[in-house]
């Protein structure tokens, strides 16, 4: 009996801060919609500047750019409309669809970001007469229940299903299956694939990779020379190749994690470290405050232009110390981090076990033999001193759960580590 093909939709919400937001201002009685009107949602003047966070599609005619400062974008249209986020109505609003999403249609779904999910339609495609008429039953029903617009993108994984649902806007269902990629992505810019910044399509370019196609044709082992892992991994893109699942909503539920967007863009890997250790401090802090140890340890990046990255790794055994969780946070960073500045950071842990429970223990984890003892020498320098053993994981644990129990005291600055 053949497998069934993989079907993976991703669910994009059309501007979603100001559709949002216009909802909600027409409810309260305002007669103007925003998303006819050149309007932007502006963002927080004491810490961001005004950074413009979505924008209307009229908007979009005079050049605006989400990302750029608000000063810029009302040079651009002197008469904009500007409005502040309201981020608990976005929550509300994120959390209504993806109930509606996970009760009519499937559970299995991956909810990437406020406005964007992943769903699993394998297991449920037998309903329907085709992948494509449930988007656009999906988004009717959004539509309907809601008020606002989504972009419903279909492929076989995850990246192609990514960069359909970024085709045509508003309101539109595409498809780009693998059989379509030479024709509907490879003549795209290379500026266009999914992680792909600012930074690296101008380096692309100036290598002489223009468009999508020349990316996936190119050497492999040449982008890793110009781009280290992340040259292979825009390879991969490019030529459609993805083996992430799609994570369900409760599998990612079951960790704790910590993160923080930065008053100011960081450019500057010692920096980065600093708050990532800052970052495990917190996690740590609440994994050892619930008994559990973590298996899985992920790194997110934000950049300045509001584009993501992530990366994980499993630790040699489960892990609950602040060292330990940093050390595998920097790591990660190390390998991910392609130099453009900063916005947010974000440690996340998962697979967590309880404490108490049995450990698969490394290598690494076992106690060294001693060593046989050395018959002196009968003359010459005396030998050298051992070297001073480092302090042991339950010294360690010990001294995370005192600074813990300092700061809940009396507050999180109460008490720093040196670096």
């Amino acid at each position: 009996m053949a497998q069934q093909k993989q079907i993976i939709f991703h669910i994009d919400v059309n501007s979603a801060y100001l559709s949002w937001t216009a909802l909600e201002k027409l409810k309260t009685g305002s007669g103007i919609d925003l998303r006819t009107i050149p309007s932007i949602i502006g963002g927080d003047e004491k810490s961001r500047h005004g950074v413009v966070l979505a924008k209307s599609i009229p908007a979009k005619k005079y050049g605006i750019q989400t990302g750029e400062p608000v000063a810029a974008a009302l040079r651009k249209c002197p008469g904009l409309v500007m409005e502040p986020p309201d981020h608990k109505l976005y929550r509300r609003y994120s959390r209504a669809m993806i109930k509606l999403l996970s009760e009519e249609f499937s559970p299995e779904l991956e909810q990437v970001s406020i406005d964007e999910c992943y769903m699993d339609f394998t297991s449920v495609s037998h309903r329907y007469a085709s992948p494509e008429e449930a988007a656009g039953l999906i988004r009717d029903r959004i539509f309907e229940s809601f008020g606002f617009t989504v972009n419903v993108g279909i492929s076989t994984v995850k990246v192609l299903a990514k960069m359909a649902s970024d085709f045509e806007k508003p309101g539109k269902v595409h498809t780009l299956y693998p059989e379509e990629i030479a024709v509907k992505m490879w003549p795209l810019p290379v500026s266009d694939l999914f992680m792909v910044g600012r930074r690296s399509a101008s380096k692309l370019e100036s290598l002489g990779l223009r468009t999508i196609g020349d990316l996936a044709r190119s050497d492999p082992s040449f982008l890793t020379t110009h781009f280290k892992r992340h040259g292979k991994l825009m390879w991969e893109y490019a030529n459609g190749i993805d083996p992430s699942p799609v994570v369900t909503v409760k599998q990612e539920a079951k960790g704790v994690g910590s993160s923080t967007t930065l008053s100011e863009d960081v450019t500057d890997a010692a920096r980065a470290k600093e708050i990532l250790y800052s970052l495990a401090e917190s996690v740590a802090g609440r994994l050892q405050s619930a008994g559990q140890l973590a298996g899985t340890i992920t790194v997110e990046i934000k950049y300045f232009d509001f584009t993501k990255a992530s990366h994980q790794t499993q630790a040699l055994s489960p892990v609950n110390s602040a060292d330990e969780i940093c050390r595998l946070a920097c790591s990660l960073f190390d390998e991910l981090w392609d130099g453009r500045p900063v916005r947010l950071l974000g440690i996340r842990s998962s697979r967590l076990t309880a404490e108490d429970g049995p450990v698969q223990l490394s290598i690494f984890d076992l106690p060294a033999a001693p060593a046989a003892p050395k018959r002196q020498a009968p003359s010459g320098p005396s030998p050298e001193k051992p070297k001073p053993a480092g302090p042991s994981p339950e010294k360690l644990k010990k001294l995370d759960a005192a600074m813990d129990k300092i700061r809940r005291k009396y507050g999180e600055n109460a008490v720093h580590r040196g670096t």
